[in-house]
């Protein structure tokens, strides 16, 4: 077997044992804008708090996650901000996932992978030379 078949059956073996946990034992909360699912415990247990997950729609990343749902998972909140909450206001900017790494991440116009070709320096700048 190669490398990318075990690591193809590997995969299978564990979306097939999350979606067997999902059924025995989760609840739906909710969805976001990315399409992540949130879970709940079906059954309360005595004495500990309620197991809370997401099952990401894609790759993955914990920076897909937005912050009502952060605040939920992280037990911040009792249930998810709803979309009419009053701490949403008109002027917060929708999420946007960490794009480090990614084709799509920031790079300043001096940057190699972005023509590599950065204004000159004004007269005021003196290199540093060794002595």
């Amino acid at each position: 077997m190669s490398e990318r078949q075990r690591i193809s059956l590997v995969t299978w073996m564990a979306n097939v044992s999350i979606r067997l946990l999902i059924w025995r034992k989760g609840t739906l909360v909710g969805t976001d804008k990315a399409g992540n699912r949130y879970f709940r415990e079906k059954a309360k247990r005595a004495g500990m708090k309620e197991r809370r997950w997401v099952l990401y729609n894609g790759e993955p990343d914990a920076s897909k996650i937005p912050p009502e749902w952060h605040g939920w998972l992280h037990y911040t909140t009792a249930e998810p901000l709803p979309d009419n909450s009053p701490f949403r206001q008109p002027w917060q900017k929708e999420h946007v996932p960490n794009l480090t790494g990614t084709l799509n991440a920031y790079r300043p116009s001096g940057h190699t992978y972005a023509g590599g070709k950065r204004a000159r320096a004004t007269g005021d700048y003196e290199p540093w030379t060794p002595s």
